[in-house]
């Protein structure tokens, strides 16, 4: 569980039904033994996305996730370039100290159920903010018009 230092652990609140449910989704998505690894890998994507996203995308993105999810991507400062999909996988892996093929598994996992909270509207504006290659880590195919 995600602790805050400054609160001692008997005053904690628990997890929203909806973020729980989220971490069930994340669970069930990336085939994760325990949910304690699911909000693992949830962390740590949701923060690198965090870093990714400006604007009217992140707010939108952000409202439409339990607060607990929320609080993790907009806690990031956006970085002034975005990655591309690749090196954004390589980021996360670094941070992470995680292979590259289970980063990829991981953001895979946590970006289908952000996928599926988000909608396709949402997704789809998302993805116009980022390199083109962020489509496949979506789980949708390339977004690059055919010339």
């Amino acid at each position: 569980m995600i602790t805050d230092a400054r609160v001692p652990l008997a005053h904690q609140q628990p997890y929203s039904t909806a973020y729980e449910q989220m971490l069930e989704r994340v669970r069930c998505e990336g085939v994760y033994p325990t949910r304690e690894r699911a909000e693992e890998a949830a962390r740590v994507v949701l923060a690198g996305l965090g870093r990714q996203l400006t604007g009217d995308e992140r707010v939108d993105l952000a409202r439409c996730l339990p607060l607990e999810a929320a609080r993790v991507l907009t806690a990031q400062i956006p970085d002034t370039q975005p990655r591309t999909g690749w090196d954004f996988i390589k980021d996360l892996a670094t941070r992470s100290g995680a292979s590259l093929a289970t980063t990829r598994w991981d953001i895979g996992s946590v970006l289908a159920t952000v996928r599926a909270h988000a909608g396709p509207d949402l997704i789809s504006r998302v993805l116009h903010q980022l390199p083109t290659d962020w489509a496949l880590l979506f789980g949708q195919a390339d977004i690059t018009p055919a010339a």
